[in-house]
């Protein structure tokens, strides 16, 4: 069966290089009232790399990335032409959907490495309170995405971490997913495919010298690349891949962990990172989950439960997160379709002994 097909292929323009921030008042400048929308560690991060004589109207979002937020930012900056988004996935999705209540460009300068949000013309919409609510997909990418790599070498590597974690899982995800469909697949699918394992290469290649690069605050090369990987490579993947390129089990481990309190305090990708090898063993893809735990190791990604902080009441806590990973309202059954909590819980239990054993 062939699913809908539409291709979002990302921005009109993706710089992406050392002191990009330089061309961002040349870049505005066929704008006639562009505004930003920011918060405010994130401007300020900015501002340290910008040469320029900063002039532009500066709005704060309310750190919700709301519906609400949106309209009453779109409110605000009635009249304006382009909404700039500088900051981190929250502010930039708050960015694109100001723009698109009111129907205008956008230009996305991430401050932080957590998602491909910079490049992927959608918003993860929550509530005021914080809790999700919906994807929105928007009719226009991005004007232009500028990724200043001097900016970003210096940001948080938690986040950096998390977004490694999360692009990760694009090529295992998208790979579980194909493996179930029938007939030809699309072109633009085999495109979105052939990225997702470009970023699967450049992870596993260069994941370790782009953390050193950070921790040393010196751009390398396999920071650029790594940086390219989780910003615009990963968010080609479903731009061209489509409902083939979705989330599936290592997603739905991580969701499942949104149960277990000890597991809250770390970041988004690197639970899905850990979600990833689970999936990989419920696919029956062993020796995979073999050849990736020695790069979990050496870069510092938990790949056990207990790294998590799970040792008390672990049987309990890892019935928890395989019985919520495995049920119909979540995605593990794209990657093993029928797949059951005891699944789940028995391909968890064998990543544990892998880690135990020091592969």
């Amino acid at each position: 069966m062939r699913l809908s097909q539409v291709v979002r292929s990302g921005p009109s323009q993706f710089i992406s290089e050392a002191g990009a921030i330089k061309y961002f008042d040349e870049k505005l400048k066929v704008f006639d009232n562009p505004v930003v929308i920011t918060g405010n560690q994130s401007f300020d991060a900015f501002l340290k790399h910008y040469q320029g004589d900063f002039r532009l109207p500066v709005y704060r979002y309310d750190g919700t990335a709301s519906h609400e937020n949106m309209e009453r930012l779109a409110k605000e900056v009635q009249g304006s032409d382009c909404v700039v988004g500088i900051g981190g996935g929250r502010v930039l999705d708050t960015a694109k959907g100001t723009a698109d209540v009111l129907n205008v460009d956008y230009v996305m300068v991430p401050t932080v490495l957590g998602t491909c949000a910079a490049y992927t013309p959608l918003s993860a919409v929550y509530h005021p309170d914080h809790t999700f609510k919906v994807v929105d997909y928007y009719e226009k990418a991005a004007f232009l995405c500028l990724v200043d790599l001097d900016l970003l070498v210096e940001s948080p590597k938690e986040y950096f971490m998390g977004g490694i974690g999360d692009t990760l899982a694009k090529w295992y995800e998208a790979e579980a997913i194909t493996r179930h469909v029938g007939g030809d697949l699309p072109a633009m699918v085999h495109v979105g495919l052939k990225t997702a394992k470009l970023t699967q290469e450049i992870l596993l290649e260069d994941t370790k010298e782009a953390l050193a690069s950070m921790e040393q605050q010196k751009v390398s090369p396999a920071f650029g690349r790594v940086t390219e990987a989780v910003v615009a490579i990963a968010g080609t993947v479903g731009g061209f891949a489509g409902e083939y390129g979705r989330m599936a089990g290592a997603h739905a481990v991580h969701n499942g962990m949104s149960l277990v309190q000890e597991t809250h305090s770390y970041a988004h990708g690197v639970k899905v990172a850990y979600g990833v090898l689970v999936q990989l063993m419920a696919t029956g893809d062993r020796e995979e989950v073999e050849k990736l735990v020695p790069f979990f190791q050496e870069n510092q990604f938990p790949h056990q439960l207990e790294e998590f902080g799970v040792t008390m009441d672990f049987e309990e806590k890892a019935k928890k997160i395989a019985a919520f990973a495995a049920s119909d309202d979540e995605t593990f059954n794209l990657a093993v379709p029928g797949i059951t909590a005891a699944e789940v819980l028995e391909a968890m239990k064998k990543v544990e002994t892998l880690g135990m054993v020091g592969v």
